[in-house]
This record gives C-alpha cells, structure tokens and sequence, in this order.
C-alpha cells in the first residue's frame, strides 16, 4: 500500500459527511479519494469543493461506490442501515477498512454486516469519540460495582433531525451496563413508559430520548437508589470529535485481519 492510505466518504452531502471530508482534508497521511451519494442526488457530478460552498478540489460527487472502491484504502460510513449494509459488501469485495459510525441497524442488517466481516475490517461503533468510549467503560465498571439497589437510567439528547432512538450511543451505554450486571440487555431494557406504569421494575435499564435544536450529542448514565444518586454525563459540543475518531479508526484498521472491531480496539482500552 502506499504511505497516503484513499479514502471514500459516503453520504458526502450530510453534516456529517462533510464534516469528515474537511477533517480528511486536513489531515496529513490520508487524501479524500472519492465522496459518493445517492442515485438522484443534486451534488452527483459536482465537485465537493463547490458543493460544499468552497473552490474546486478535483474531487466529483459519484454514485458508484464500487467503481470508487477499486483502488481506494478505506470508507468512513456515515449514512443509513440499508445503505451502510450495501456498502459494506462493495467494502468486503474490495478488501477495504469500513469504518461504520451509523446507528439504528436492527437484527438483519447486523447478520450482513457480520457476514461482510468475514473478507473486510469493520471499525464500528455508536460513537467515535474518545470521551464517550471512557464513558463507556466506567459505566460497566459502576455498575458491576453496585447492585440492583441501584436503578439504571440513560439520558440522551440529540438534535431534532436525528432519526433514530435511543442512540446508538446510548445503546453502547445501555449494553456497558448490563455487562457489567450480567444481564442480557435485551431483557432489561425499558425504553417506553407512558401512562399508568405501575413501579419501576427492579434490575431495568431505561432509556430516555431528548430531540431538539442543534444538540450534538449529551448522555446521563444515572445510578440511583434511596438517598444517593450517581450520575456519569458525556456532552459532545463539536461534531469534529467524532470524525477525528473515524480518521483514527481509518488509519488503526490498516493490515489488520479481517473481523469485526470497535472504538475500544481502536484506543486499546478492549481488556481495561
């Protein structure tokens, strides 16, 4: 492989698209090899320099990822579940490292995605930050530590135009926890309460979702039991932190075996 390691960013016209095309321009070691969208799309044809307000780069707007993928080094994949699903099949075809920072996949989509694995490096994680994977690892280590005296709630807000909830990040949180409790998050999950609820029910999880403005991105995780409260609180101020860690994730992934990774592999924290 040469030293400056191609890069496809997908889904280029979103806010998170070209936050990480901007973060790949200024990054040395790494160069925006192509920016794909979907078929229709206003930008396909145009240079992104210019879509995205600025001066021409030499970089065009495409539709076709697979063509895009025959001589690049990785995808950073910002997008949708049934897009990120197809394009971890050209990434797979490709031998490419597919970074993965979308969220909402149900069941099906994840099998896909493990099937992919088998021929590609998937980096993939609900958030790429640094901060929220600490986050993460304190929450298990917290709630390992206390038991159902303790009642778990995580807090999550987001911007109004995010699509899916609970976040992925507060999925990752969710799923630290019950680790931690040793318990099947799928079981202790509560993420809907309306009405007449009756009490909460002991060892659940909640999850809560805030939508609103231009948040980029808080999470409470809240320990609570008679007389006390512990509360551990990420607030993300700056999209660029998460595209920062997909760059991060980008250059990792480079000869790695193909398989499934996340951020914890990422920042060497897997065993911490």
């Amino acid at each position: 492989m040469s030293d400056t390691i191609r890069i496809i960013i997908t889904g280029g016209s979103g806010r998170m698209g070209q936050m990480l095309i901007q973060q790949v321009l200024q990054t040395e070691g790494v160069t925006l090899h192509a920016v794909t969208e979907r078929t229709g799309h206003d930008w396909i044809g145009c240079d992104i320099g210019e879509a995205m307000g600025g001066t021409a780069i030499g970089v065009l707007v495409t539709d076709d990822t697979l063509a895009a993928a025959a001589s690049a080094h990785a995808m950073i994949d910002f997008t949708a579940p049934d897009a990120t699903v197809d394009h971890a099949g050209i990434a797979a075809q490709a031998k490419l490292v597919h970074v993965i920072g979308t969220t909402g996949f149900d069941t099906g989509h994840l099998e896909k995605l493990s099937a992919a694995a088998r021929h590609a490096v998937i980096i993939r994680a609900g958030n790429m930050s640094l901060g929220v994977n600490l986050l993460t690892q304190l929450t298990k280590q917290v709630a390992a530590a206390l038991d159902e005296d303790f009642d778990i709630e995580i807090v999550e807000a987001h911007h109004n135009r995010k699509v899916d909830a609970p976040s992925g990040t507060a999925l990752m949180l969710g799923e630290a926890a019950a680790e931690g409790r040793g318990v099947e998050l799928d079981a202790a999950a509560d993420r809907g309460r309306d009405g007449i609820t009756g009490a909460r029910e002991r060892g659940k999880i909640g999850f809560h979702a805030i939508r609103g403005g231009d948040v980029v991105g808080e999470h409470d995780v809240i320990f609570a039991a008679d007389g006390e409260r512990i509360v551990l609180r990420h607030l993300a101020t700056d999209r660029g932190i998460f595209a920062r860690g997909a760059l991060k994730a980008v250059m990792w992934g480079q000869g790695k075996k193909p398989g499934e990774y996340d951020m914890l592999d990422v920042l060497g924290m897997k065993n911490s």
